[in-house]
C-alpha cells in the first residue's frame, strides 16, 4: 500500500472532501433521531411550545410571577421583558397575534441570546408552577387549606372571598421569604426536567389566555421541525451521493494512473526481464490486479 501512495497523493484534495462529506452525513444521521423526539415531545406532548419561558404574559401573570422570586431574580425577569401599552404602535401587531388582548398591557420577551434564556427558564419555570399551583388552590379550598399548611401561613384568617395572590402581596417580606424557601424545597424534589415540563404547560396556559391558537401553534411547530428534518435527509442523501461518486472517480484515476505505470515498467524491461513474466502474467497484472486496487481504493474512501 505504500507504493500506491504516489498515485493516490495526487487525488488529495478529492479524498479531503469526500471525508468531510462524509462527516457531513455523520452529524446529519445522527440529529435526526434528536428531530423525531422533538416532534414527539414538544410538538405533540408539549402542542409545540419548546421553552418554559413565555413570548409573552399578562400585566397581572406578570406581577404574580415577581411574588415568587427573589429581588435578584425580580430584577433578572424585569430586564428580560418589555411593557407594552395599548397606546404603543406595537400593541396592534400584537393584538393581531394574541387576540384575547382589549386594551390591558402585555409584557414582551426580549431579543435574548442562548446563555440569557438558559439563565432565564429556571426561574421562569419555577414561577409560573407556583402561580399556576396558587390558581389551582384557590379554586379549591380544601387545597388551598392544605397548601396553606404546607407552605406556613393559616389562609383560615384571610377574609371571605379575598385573593391569595393579593394576600400573599401583603405578607411581610421574612415571612414571604419563609414561604419561598419552603416552595424552592418542593421544587427540588421534583426535579429540574419535571419542572420545566410543569412549567410549560402552564405558559401553554397562558397563551391560550391571550387567545393564541394552540392548535395552529403545535400544527406550525410539527410542520416546520418535519421540514428541517427532510432538509438535512436530503443533504445526507446528496453527500452519500458525493462520497460514491468522488470515490469511483479517485479508485477509477488511480488505476489508470497504475496501468499506465506498469505498461511503462514493462516497456523498459530488457528481453531477459520479459521473459521471466508469461504473457497471462502480465495481462493478470494489469487488468484483474489493477482492479481489485481500485476497488479496495474505492472502499476505503
Amino acid at each position: 500500500m505504500i507504493k500506491l501512495y504516489p498515485y493516490i497523493r495526487r487525488y488529495t484534495l478529492s479524498i479531503s472532501i469526500a471525508i468531510l462529506l462524509l462527516f457531513v452525513q455523520a452529524m446529519a444521521d445522527l440529529s435526526l433521531p434528536d428531530y423525531l423526539s422533538k416532534i414527539v415531545n414538544n410538538g405533540i406532548q408539549l402542542q409545540g411550545v419548546e421553552s418554559p419561558v413565555p413570548s409573552a404574559l399578562r400585566a397581572e401573570t406578570f406581577q404574580r410571577l415577581s411574588l415568587f422570586l427573589t429581588p435578584e431574580e425580580q430584577l433578572q425577569l424585569e430586564n428580560a421583558y418589555q411593557k407594552v401599552e395599548a397606546s404603543d404602535p406595537a400593541y396592534t401587531e400584537l393584538k393581531a397575534k394574541y387576540t384575547a388582548l382589549s386594551g390591558e398591557p402585555v409584557y414582551t420577551l426580549k431579543t435574548l441570546d442562548d446563555a440569557a434564556l438558559k439563565a432565564l427558564e429556571p426561574l421562569a419555570a419555577r414561577a409560573l408552577l407556583a402561580v399556576s399551583f396558587l390558581e389551582k388552590a384557590q379554586s379549591e379550598p380544601q387545597a388551598a387549606a392544605m397548601l396553606g399548611q404546607e407552605l406556613g401561613f393559616d389562609l383560615s384568617r384571610l377574609p371571605p372571598g379575598m385573593n391569595l395572590f393579593d394576600a400573599l402581596a401583603k405578607i411581610p417580606s421574612d415571612q414571604r421569604g419563609k414561604i419561598l424557601t419552603a416552595m424552592q424545597e418542593r421544587f427540588n424534589a421534583i426535579g429540574d426536567s419535571m419542572i420545566n415540563q410543569m412549567g410549560i404547560a402552564a405558559v401553554r396556559a397562558e397563551y391560550e389566555a391571550l387567545g393564541v391558537d394552540m392548535h395552529r401553534v403545535q400544527t406550525a411547530y410539527i410542520l416546520r421541525t418535519g421540514a428541517i428534518m427532510l432538509l438535512i435527509t436530503l443533504g445526507s442523501v446528496t453527500a452519500t451521493i458525493l462520497v460514491g461518486l468522488i470515490s469511483a472517480r479517485v479508485a477509477a484515476g488511480v488505476a489508470r494512473d497504475l496501468r499506465e505505470g506498469v505498461f511503462v515498467r514493462v516497456s523498459d524491461f530488457a528481453s531477459a526481464e520479459i521473459e521471466k513474466f508469461s504473457t497471462a502474467s502480465l495481462i493478470t497484472r494489469a487488468t484483474n490486479d489493477v482492479t481489485q486496487l481500485q476497488m479496495v481504493t474505492m472502499m476505503i474512501i
